[in-house]
C-alpha cells in the first residue's frame, strides 16, 4: 500500500466524466476551458458552467485543476489574463501553464491559485525545475521521458511537487516539442489542435541505398500503463491518467483500478488489456528500452487475442476461442495488410452445432463478408458486458463519506439548535420551532438519530449524534430534517469560503536594447558544416555550444551559448550570453520580457509565429517597456518537425545503422530526413527547407536572423550565406 496521502488525478474531457472520476476515487481533476486548452477537440467546459462542478468537488474534497496550456498570442492575452480572474474567483485550485506570460499573470497576482508547469513546458531535470521555482511554480508536470531516478532527484534538490503520467496515450515526441501537426497537418499541438499525424503509416528508406527498410505505423506509441510499477513510485505527490478525449467508462474503470492499486487492494490486471489500449508500455519513466515504446502494427484500440480463425465458407467464419464471446462484442481479425483492419460488431453468432447463442466459449461461428486467413489472430476490442459495467461505474456515486458530527439540543421551551462540525469547523442552528412539552407521544432519541442521519444527498455521514434533549419534549419531525439541512448548508457555504484577493503585479525588468542592422547567426549539426561558418567569417555560429531542450548535457562555457529549454537559462544564468532557441515556444511580448529579465540575451521566436504576430509582439514590448526587445528568428533551414527519445531504427533491431547510412521517413506526400543525434534521440526534419532569405527586409525589428544547417553540405552552407 503506497502512502494514502498520494494523489490520484484523472482527466475530465466533459462533465460526465468530471462525476466519473470523483466518484471513483479520484483526489483531483483535470479539464480544459473551451479555450486555452491542450485538447481542444474535447468537450471541455466553460466559464459559465464551471462553477458548480468546482463547488461540488471541493465539499467532497477533491481538488480542481484547469489548463491553459498553450501558447498565448499577443492579441489573446487581455482575455486569457480575464479568464484567470474568474478561475479565481470560481476558486480552482490550480492552472497548467505552458506559457511563461500566463505563468507569471498567475504568481504575480494570486495566492489562491496554484501554478503548475505544463508537460509542455519540457522539464525533464533539476536545471528546469530549478527555474520553475524561482519563476513561482509550485509543482511541475514531468516530461514524459523522464525516468523514475531523475525525478526523485528533482524532489530531492527542489523539494517541489512533481507529478507524472502513469497511464494513457503517449506522445512520440517531447511534449511542446513537436511541430508536425503545424506544419504538415496545418493544425497545431501547440495550440491544442494536433492532427495525430504520428498515428499515420510511414516508410523507412535507407537514402544511400534506396532500400525500403519497413513500412508500418513506425511513430505510433503504445499506451503508458504502470499498473505494475507504482509501487517504485512513492516519491511522486501526483499519479496523473492521460485521458481527456476518452469517455466517462474509461474514466471510471482506471480511475477505480489506479484507486485500489494505491490503496493496497487486489484488482484483476485483466481489466487493463479490456480497456482501450494500443497494447502497453511500462514507459521511459521506468526505463523501457528504446525499441519497445512504438507498437508499428496498429495505432488504434488493440484489445486483447480472444482467439484465431479455424475455417470460412462463404460469409461465415469459424474462429476457436480462447476466451469467451458474447453478442454485441466487437472484434478485429487480422487481414494480410496492417493498414486495412477486419472490424465486426457481433451481432449474431452460433456454435460448432450451428445454434443461435448469446456467449459463446469454444468454437464461434460469425458473419464476416470479406476473406479472411485461416490462422488470422481474433481480437475483442470492446466487451459489451464490461464496456456496460464501466458506463454504470461513471454513473454510481460510491465516494466515501465524509464523517460529521451533530450535537443536537431540544430543551423545553427553548428554539431548537443544533451544532454541525467537520474537522476544524464548527456551525450553528438554531430554528425558529420552540420546543413543546409532549402531550401523548413524545420524540424519541430514536427518532432524533433517525432524521439527522439522512444525509444521502450530501457529500457526509454522521460519526457522532449527541443528543441534549428533555424525556418528555416534543418536536416535529420536519424541524428536525430542516435544522440539518440548514445546518448542512451552513457547513458547506463554510467549506466553501474563499477569500480572494488580486495583488499588485510584479514588476519584469527586461534588459535595454535597441533595434539594429540585422545581423547573421548559423546553426550547424557537423564538423564540415561548422568548418563553413568559421571560413565565412559568421559572427554568431551555434554547434558545440547549442544546449537542446530536452535530454540536455551542460558544459561551461563563457561563449554565447543556443538554450533550447528552461534547464539551459538555469544553469547559465549570469552569463551574459545566452539565445534562448525556438523550442521555448515564445510568441507574445510579455514571454519575451520575462525571459529577458531572467538573464536571457537574445530571444528566438517561436517556429509558428507569422508575420503579423511579430509585428504586433514588437508594437507591444516597445509600447509596454519602452525599450525594443532583441529578438532572433530562424529564417532558412529545415523545420525540426519533432524531437523525440524514441529510435525508428532500434526499434527495428537496427542500432548503429545511423553511423553507416542516411536515412529518412516517407508518407504519401513528402519525404522526411532523419536526423540521429549523439545522445540517441532522433529528430525529424521537415521535407523542405523554409527559405525566407527573400523576405528577410519585410520583417522588421529582428536584431539576428538565422539559417539552420542540418543535412547540407559544406559547400551548401557557402552557397546559403
Amino acid at each position: 500500500m503506497l502512502n494514502v496521502m498520494k494523489e490520484l488525478l484523472s482527466p475530465a474531457g466533459n462533465i460526465k466524466a468530471f462525476y466519473s472520476a470523483i466518484s471513483n476515487g479520484a483526489n483531483a481533476i483535470y479539464l480544459g476551458l473551451d479555450k486555452f486548452s491542450a485538447r481542444a477537440y474535447a468537450e471541455n467546459f466553460t466559464l459559465d458552467n464551471l462553477k458548480e462542478h468546482v463547488d461540488y468537488a471541493h465539499l467532497r474534497n477533491v481538488k480542481v485543476f484547469v489548463t491553459i496550456n498553450t501558447i498565448i498570442y499577443d492579441d489573446e492575452l487581455n482575455e486569457a489574463y480575464k479568464t484567470i480572474d474568474r478561475l479565481a474567483e470560481i476558486g480552482v485550485d490550480a492552472i497548467i501553464v505552458q506559457d511563461f506570460a500566463i505563468f507569471n499573470y498567475i504568481v504575480s497576482h494570486y495566492d489562491t491559485i496554484k501554478a503548475h508547469a505544463s508537460t509542455q513546458m519540457g522539464v525533464d531535470d533539476v536545471e528546469s525545475a530549478k527555474l520553475i521555482k524561482e519563476l513561482g511554480g509550485t509543482r511541475i508536470v514531468l516530461a514524459r521521458e523522464t525516468p523514475l531516478e531523475t525525478i526523485k532527484k528533482i524532489k530531492e534538490e527542489t523539494g517541489m511537487e512533481v507529478e507524472a503520467f502513469i497511464h494513457g496515450a503517449l506522445c512520440v515526441a517531447y511534449s511542446g516539442n513537436c511541430l508536425m501537426s503545424s506544419m504538415i497537418g496545418e493544425r497545431s499541438g501547440n495550440r491544442g489542435r494536433c492532427a495525430g499525424c504520428c498515428r499515420k503509416p510511414y516508410t523507412l528508406v535507407n537514402l544511400d541505398t534506396k532500400e525500403t527498410i519497413n513500412k508500418s505505423y513506425l511513430l505510433s506509441m503504445k499506451d503508458l500503463n504502470v499498473s505494475n510499477y507504482i509501487k517504485n513510485m512513492d516519491f511522486i505527490d501526483s499519479f496523473k491518467i492521460e485521458g481527456r478525449m476518452k469517455d466517462e467508462g474509461y474514466v471510471a474503470r482506471v480511475t477505480s483500478l489506479y484507486r485500489n492499486i494505491i490503496d493496497g487492494k487486489r484488482i484483476n490486471f485483466f481489466d487493463f488489456d479490456k480497456i482501450f489500449n494500443r497494447t502497453y508500455t511500462k514507459g521511459f519513466i521506468n526505463n523501457e528500452s528504446n525499441g519497445e515504446v512504438v507498437n508499428y502494427n496498429k495505432p488504434n484500440n488493440n484489445g486483447y487475442l480472444i482467439g484465431e480463425v479455424i475455417n470460412q465458407k462463404g460469409n461465415k467464419v469459424w474462429i476457436r476461442l480462447e476466451k469467451s464471446l458474447s453478442k454485441g462484442d466487437q472484434i478485429v481479425i487480422e487481414s494480410q495488410s496492417i493498414f486495412k483492419e477486419i472490424s465486426i460488431f457481433v451481432s449474431r453468432m452460433f456454435d460448432a452445432n450451428f445454434q443461435v447463442v448469446d456467449v459463446n466459449r469454444k468454437t464461434a461461428i460469425i458473419y464476416c463478408d470479406q476473406w479472411v486467413k485461416i490462422g488470422a489472430k481474433v481480437y475483442k476490442v470492446l466487451e459489451k458486458e464490461f464496456n456496460d459495467e464501466s458506463m454504470l461505474m461513471a454513473k454510481k456515486e460510491n465516494y466515501s463519506p465524509l464523517p460529521i458530527d451533530f450535537n443536537f439540543r431540544a430543551i423545553i421551551g427553548n428554539r431548537l439548535s443544533l451544532d454541525i462540525v467537520y474537522e476544524s469547523i464548527k456551525e450553528t442552528v438554531d430554528i425558529n420551532y420552540i420546543v413543546q412539552q409532549a402531550t401523548t407521544s413524545p420524540t424519541t432519541r430514536e427518532n432524533v438519530i433517525a432524521q439527522l442521519s439522512k444525509c444521502n444527498d450530501t457529500p457526509y455521514a454522521p460519526n457522532n449524534i449527541n443528543i441534549s434533549m428533555d424525556d418528555d419534549a416534543f418536536i416535529p419531525l420536519k424541524f428536525i430534517n430542516e435544522i440539518r439541512r440548514q445546518a448542512i448548508e451552513k457547513l458547506n457555504a463554510a467549506r466553501l469560503s474563499l477569500h480572494v484577493e488580486k495583488k499588485i503585479d510584479s514588476t519584469i525588468v527586461p534588459k535595454k536594447y535597441k533595434s539594429h542592422e540585422p545581423e547573421l547567426a548559423v546553426q550547424v549539426v557537423n564538423e564540415e558544416q561548422y568548418e563553413a561558418a568559421i571560413e565565412l567569417g559568421i559572427k554568431h555560429i551555434y554547434f558545440d555550444n547549442y544546449i537542446p531542450r530536452n535530454n540536455a548535457k551542460y558544459i561551461k562555457t563563457n561563449k554565447e551559448v543556443l538554450v533550447g529549454g528552461l534547464g539551459g537559462i538555469s544553469f547559465y544564468k549570469g552569463n551574459s550570453h545566452i539565445v534562448s532557441d525556438y523550442s521555448l515556444n515564445i510568441v507574445n511580448h510579455e514571454s519575451v520580457a520575462i525571459l529577458s529579465s531572467l538573464g536571457v540575451d537574445r530571444i528566438t521566436l517561436s517556429q509558428e509565429i507569422s508575420k503579423d504576430k511579430i509585428d504586433s509582439l514588437i508594437n507591444s514590448y516597445v509600447e509596454e517597456y519602452n525599450t525594443h526587445p532583441n529578438l532572433e528568428l530562424i529564417v532558412y533551414g529545415r523545420i525540426k518537425l519533432m524531437h523525440t527519445k524514441y529510435c525508428v531504427l532500434k526499434r527495428l533491431g537496427m542500432c548503429g545503422e545511423c553511423k553507416k547510412h542516411n536515412f529518412v521517413l516517407k508518407d504519401d506526400y513528402a519525404t522526411y530526413p532523419l536526423l540521429f543525434n549523439g545522445d540517441c534521440t532522433t529528430t525529424i526534419l521537415g521535407d523542405k527547407p523554409l527559405n525566407l532569405l527573400d523576405d528577410i527586409n519585410d520583417i522588421k525589428g529582428i536584431n539576428v536572423f538565422r539559417l539552420y544547417f542540418s543535412i547540407e553540405s559544406k559547400e551548401e552552407v557557402k552557397e546559403r550565406r
